[in-house]
């Protein structure tokens, strides 16, 4: 931790708190004495800061009962890194999007105040950082989360849900027995991983398409995550299973400058051809959502194996053709 940031703790520590002892400042900066000390003094000296230590209390605080004379105590300004804005913003766009009347509609509110100071703190106001910095979320579906609340209820209080869910694959509605095992955002939509008691087994949910959920008062099956992990995490996309396949994929040349730099699955193995084209490995057990990916590359990308995946690309681009070549 440097030292702005250390400022940046105490200041925090100190704003939250009437006093703090010495040895707990230390203890949450994970700093000594010395270093202390020397931040200590650089905000009195420096930053004006109104920072006393109380006797009667034992601790440091800020002094607020004074008239102030002089120069104002002012942080000094702070430049977030690309990863720390992006998560920022993230959080803020993805805590403004959720259903307020929904599981965490109480906490949205102040964690969005809080995210709204702390990209404040930086040397632009955080308005002037959210009009010049966006967040778009292209695919994103829009969709009112009326069940969120039941459904995240359930699943941390352990209890099944009975759903009435809209397969949007094959247009139509069933009432399933479920148990919430873990909710995923991916791709800007919602996801329920769950024990299906209808089919026996696990699947995975979009939660903007169950049209009714009421909590039973019966305990959930435990699925370990282990095995969560291996049918529902170990394929391409959010279709999973347990049998896994890899699909081998070359890209042009011109097309590999900017692939070489996407992350399609945490597993991918990749290699930089002599010719400059790039081939991609990855895993998959439901192949309709890799398909999806490599149809959007167009002739950029080739499927050099399995067959079988080479037949299914085959085939919609020839369904594609006959919309244009009747």
């Amino acid at each position: 931790m440097s030292s702005l940031q250390r400022i940046y703790q105490i200041d925090q520590i100190l704003g939250a708190r009437h006093s703090v002892t010495r040895a707990e400042l230390q203890e949450r900066l994970g700093v000594s004495w010395a270093t202390l000390k020397r931040d200590i003094a650089y905000m009195r000296d420096r930053l004006n800061a109104p920072l006393i230590f109380d006797r009667h209390l034992g601790g440091y605080r800020f002094e607020t009962a004074e008239q102030r004379v002089g120069p104002q105590y002012e942080l000094p300004g702070l430049w977030f890194t690309a990863e720390e804005i992006h998560a920022l913003l993230t959080m803020q766009h993805l805590l403004s999007n959720l259903d307020t009347g929904g599981l965490l509609g109480p906490q949205i509110q102040p964690l969005l105040a809080r995210l709204t100071g702390l990209l404040g703190t930086a040397d632009n106001p955080v308005e002037e950082i959210q009009r010049r910095i966006r967040i778009q979320t292209v695919g994103a579906r829009d969709f009112h989360l009326d069940h969120f609340q039941a459904v995240g209820s359930a699943l941390l209080r352990r209890k099944r849900l009975v759903i009435r869910y809209h397969a949007r694959g094959t247009d139509a509605v069933t009432e399933r027995e479920i148990s919430p095992q873990r909710l995923n955002h991916y791709r800007h939509n919602w996801y329920l991983d769950a024990w299906c008691h209808l089919r026996d087994g696990l699947r995975a949910f979009s939660v903007d398409a169950i049209k009714h959920a009421e909590i039973l008062d019966k305990c959930a099956r435990d699925v370990a995550d282990k095995r969560l992990d291996e049918v529902l995490g170990s394929g391409y996309g959010i279709f999973a299973g347990d049998r896994v396949s890899w699909a081998v994929l070359r890209f042009t040349p011109e097309r590999a400058r900017w692939v070489a730099s996407e992350r399609w699955h945490p597993k991918q193995e990749s290699r930089l051809l002599d010719d400059g084209s790039y081939e991609l490995r990855v895993p998959y057990s439901d192949d309709r959502e890799l398909i999806m990916d490599i149809l959007k590359y167009g002739s950029d990308c080739q499927v050099v194996e399995p067959a079988a995946l080479q037949a299914r690309v085959a085939e919609e681009l020839r369904r594609a053709l006959g919309n244009y070549c009747g």
